[in-house]
C-alpha cells in the first residue's frame, strides 16, 4: 500500500535544479526514507541503483581505497544489476552513517561529478552528523522527513474529504457534518500518530492491537539504539529522559524538570543524552523566549523548555494510554488531553515553519503555549484540547506585544474574532494557508 508523502514534491524539486548538490534524507527511524527514496527513483528516473552500507561490508572497501567519483561509480556498478548513468540513474546511499568514507565522498561527487543524482539515508543519521567527522560542510543538501502528517493520514484515508478541505478559498465554518468526519479522523490519529507502519496496519484494517503492536515494535527498536549507538555513559540517562517524558507532559505547567528524570538529577549531567534524543529525530525541544521579537531563536531561555515527542502515536503508546481512551472521548484522561493537543500542533507546525516553535510565559501571570515565526510575523498560539475556551494567557499577551494576529486551536470551528483564528485541530496543517488568507 503506497502512501503519498508531500516531501515528493520537494524531491522532484531538487532532481529539476540545475545547481543540485548531493541529498542527505535525516529522520528518525521507522519513518520511510529508504521507501520513500526508493519510490522517488522509480518514478522520476529511469533506474535506481540502491546500495546498503550496514548489509554490504564490500561497500566500504571501495571508499576506503579512493576518492574519486568515476573510480567510486565504475565499482559500484560491481555490486548492482542497475545501470548507473549521468542524470538517468538515482544512486541511493542507505545507512551511509556506517561508512564516514562514503558520507566525505560526497563533496566529491559535488565538486567533480554533478551530473549523477546521489541521495543518502540512515538510521540517527542526525546523531552521526552532530558528531563532524568527516562532514561535507557546504557540499550537501537536507531534507527531513517527519512522520506522516494529519494531512497526508487523511488523504491516504478519504481523499473526497481531503480534496474539500484543500479546496476551502477562505476563513468560514465548516458544516457541521465535515466537521463531525474530521473530529474523528482526528482522534484516530491521536493513537495512530503517522510512523507509516502504524497508518498501514490501521488502514489494513487490521485492528487497533495490531496498530499498536507496531508501536511497540518501534518503541524496542528505538531501545535498542540507545544501547548500540550511544556513549555508554550517556545510556542510562538516555532511557530516564525517554520515560519521563509522559509525566514531563502530565503536568499543568509542561516545562522539563530534570528532577523528574531523576532525584538530585543537574542539567550538566543530563545535557549530552538530551541532545543525542533530538539528535535522533526522536523528541523536539521548545525553548521559553523571553521576548516574542524577531528573530525568535535569539530571545532563547535556554534554562526553560518543554520536550515533546516527534510521533503523537509512539507518545500515546510509550505513556500507555489505551486507545479507546481517546476514541470514547473517556473523560478519565482529561489532564493528558491537553499534552497529547499540544504534541500534535507542535509535530504539524514542525512541518510547516523554517523555525521551531517557542513558547512564552510571564512569570505567576500567563503561559502561551506557543509562539511561531511566519515569514516576518510573530505568532501567539493556544491549544485548547476540545471545545471549552477558558484561559487569559492570549489576552495577556495581547496587550503586552499586540500582534497583528493571534491563533488558537481546538475543537471548535473554523472562523475569525477580530485578530483571533479559530482553527480546528485537524485543520493544523493547513495553518499557514489559513494565515495567508488573511492577508488576500
Amino acid at each position: 500500500m503506497d502512501l503519498y508523502r508531500n516531501i515528493i514534491e520537494k524531491l522532484k524539486a531538487w532532481k529539476d535544479r540545475p545547481e543540485r548538490k548531493p541529498l542527505i534524507l535525516k529522520g528518525a527511524r521507522q519513518t520511510g526514507k529508504t521507501w520513500i527514496l526508493e519510490h522517488f527513483g522509480r518514478t522520476e528516473f529511469e533506474y535506481v541503483a540502491s546500495f546498503n552500507f550496514d548489509k554490504e561490508d564490500a561497500l566500504h572497501e571501495i571508499f576506503e581505497n579512493s576518492k574519486a567519483p568515476e573510480r567510486i561509480v565504475a565499482q559500484l556498478k560491481l555490486h548492482t544489476d542497475s545501470p548507473i548513468l549521468p542524470h538517468k540513474t538515482l544512486i541511493i546511499f542507505d545507512e551511509i552513517q556506517e561508512c564516514n568514507k562514503a558520507l566525505n565522498a560526497l563533496k566529491y561527487f559535488c565538486e567533480d561529478a554533478p551530473e549523477y543524482a546521489v541521495v543518502a539515508a540512515g538510521s540517527l543519521l542526525g546523531v552521526t552528523l552532530s558528531k563532524g567527522d568527516s562532514f561535507p560542510v557546504g557540499k550537501v543538501e537536507f531534507m527531513e522527513l517527519h512522520p506522516l502528517t494529519f494531512q497526508e493520514f487523511l488523504r491516504a484515508n478519504d481523499i473526497k474529504l481531503f480534496n474539500f478541505i484543500e479546496e476551502l478559498t477562505a476563513i468560514a465554518p465548516l458544516p457541521q457534518i465535515v466537521a463531525n468526519k474530521l473530529t474523528e479522523y482526528y482522534r484516530q490519529y491521536l493513537v495512530i500518530g503517522g510512523m507509516p507502519a502504524a497508518v498501514k496496519a490501521f488502514m489494513e484494517n487490521k485492528g487497533m492491537n495490531e496498530v499498536k503492536r507496531e508501536q511497540q515494535f518501534i518503541l524496542n527498536a528505538y531501545a535498542l539504539d540507545f544501547s548500540k549507538h550511544a556513549d555508554s555513559k550517556d545510556i542510562p540517562r538516555i532511557i530516564s529522559i525517554w520515560n519521563s517524558i509522559p509525566s514531563q507532559l502530565s503536568k499543568e505547567n509542561r516545562k522539563f524538570i530534570y528532577k523528574m528524570v531523576k532525584p538530585g538529577a543537574r542539567a550538566r549531567d543530563y545535557e549530552d543524552a538530551l541532545l543525542w534524543l533530538e539528535n535522533a529525530g526522536l523528541v523536539n525541544r521548545v525553548f521559553c523566549c523571553s521576548k516574542p521579537y524577531l528573530p525568535l531563536k535569539s530571545y532563547d531561555d535556554l534554562s526553560a523548555f518543554k520536550i515533546y515527542l516527534s510521533d503523537i502515536g509512539l507518545l500515546r503508546e510509550l505513556s500507555g494510554l489505551p486507545p479507546e481512551a481517546i476514541l470514547a472521548g473517556n473523560t478519565a484522561y482529561t489532564e493528558f488531553k491537553g499534552a497529547l493537543a499540544e504534541n500534535f500542533v507542535l509535530q504539524s507546525l514542525t512541518c510547516q515553519l523554517d523555525v521551531l516553535p517557542r513558547y512564552w510565559a510571564s512569570v505567576g501571570k500567563a503561559e502561551v503555549d506557543f509562539v511561531i515565526q511566519l515569514g516576518i510575523e510573530i505568532i501567539p498560539v493556544e491549544v485548547k484540547s476540545d471545545t471549552r475556551l477558558g484561559g487569559k494567557s492570549l489576552a495577556i499577551y495581547d496587550t503586552n506585544y499586540h500582534p497583528d494576529y493571534k491563533i488558537r486551536y481546538s475543537l471548535n470551528n473554523l472562523k475569525v474574532d477580530d485578530n483571533l483564528i479559530n482553527i480546528p485541530l485537524y485543520l493544523a496543517d493547513w495553518t499557514t494557508r489559513l494565515v495567508h488568507y488573511l492577508h488576500i
